[in-house]
């Protein structure tokens, strides 16, 4: 068996050369991305693995791969939605993730995001570079133990930081289409959204990417949160419309945001980048604001969850070439 791994990052090699130890697989290593102009060098593989924000949605990619009798791409995400699905099931492609590495992962950093902006820390880092380090009365600030932290999306990552909030002394509420049975022992369930932002001082989102979740927070439903609501996102960036959470912040209708994923990412993330490149983009603008938390996709970015994400990739693929099942399939 040989596997192809696309855009491995120096971070990731350890975890495959261990990987391709531990079971005696061929791996097969390269730095560039899945695009049509590199697909030729899946010829020869069983499956190839990528981690990658640029689309996946050129029909020669899958046309080349199935040529090549390669049935699967298995993602190095939760997230598949940079490939396209029906595209890939046209050419008997299978797209495959990891839908669950390290849950502590991302919500470590939605309760650091979140407890940062409670506390001001922006604000006082702002005010001590000018030389003023006195105890502005506009710098209190508010303890979580004081707050009700809402959940929105209660599966592993959202139950996992409703744990963590609930174990700083939040009172926590959740909202998702589908109940999990385990988080009623940690939340309490909101039967809508709207019910939820209304009575959250901290929402936290924890959901995929889908038609019916894009800009699920926008203008209209800011409007019902209070005046000096947290927002959180460590999910994906088009969860939200970040136009109206910038007027939002501006307005003082919220008090902060903290945000690791945007719509836009693809334009800086996991890369160095000059002033001019994010020069009046959303980007720039948030990060110039003090009651913006601003981080570059960097929530999964442990070192668990990466080794996590590696091996399960690559054990999607070989238990497909193996026994001919596919596990954690998102488009067959």
């Amino acid at each position: 068996m040989r596997i192809l791994a696309y855009h491995v990052q120096p971070y990731e090699e350890k975890a495959f050369v261990n990987w391709a130890k531990n079971n005696g697989i061929e791996v097969v290593l390269e730095k560039g991305l899945l695009s049509v102009d590199s697909v030729d060098k899946a010829k020869g593989f069983d499956g190839v693995t990528t981690q990658q924000v640029i689309p996946v949605k050129d029909e020669e990619i899958f046309k080349k791969l199935k040529e090549y009798g390669v049935s699967q791409i298995s993602s190095r995400t939760a997230g598949v939605d940079m490939f396209d699905g029906l595209l890939a099931k046209n050419y008997g492609v299978a797209i495959t993730n990891v839908p669950r590495y390290s849950p502590n992962a991302i919500a470590e950093l939605a309760v650091s995001h979140a407890m940062q902006l409670l506390r001001n820390v922006k604000h006082i880092n702002s005010a001590m570079r000018n030389g003023d380090f006195t105890w502005n009365k506009d710098l209190i600030s508010r303890e979580i133990r004081n707050c009700t932290v809402g959940i929105v999306g209660t599966g592993k990552i959202g139950l996992t930081a409703a744990k963590l909030f609930k174990g700083l002394g939040a009172k926590v509420i959740g909202y998702d289409k589908f109940i999990n049975e385990e988080a009623k022992e940690v939340l309490e369930y909101k039967d809508t959204l709207d019910d939820l932002l209304k009575e959250s001082d901290v929402v936290s989102l924890h959901l995929p990417l889908f038609d019916d979740t894009y800009h699920l927070i926008n203008k209209e439903n800011i409007k019902l949160m209070k005046d000096d609501a947290i927002l959180v996102n460590t999910g994906r960036g088009a969860l939200v419309n970040i136009d109206d959470v910038i007027e939002a912040l501006e307005s003082g209708k919220l008090f902060g945001a903290g945000i690791d994923v945007l719509e836009c990412e693809t334009m800086y993330v996991n890369q160095k980048v000059d002033d001019e490149k994010i020069k009046g983009t959303v980007v720039e603008k948030l990060m110039s604001m003090d009651n913006v938390v601003l981080t570059g996709h960097f929530a999964f970015f442990t070192e668990t969850a990466v080794d996590n994400l590696v091996s399960t990739s690559l054990d999607n693929i070989k238990n497909s070439v193996e026994t001919g099942k596919l596990q954690n399939c998102t488009n067959m």
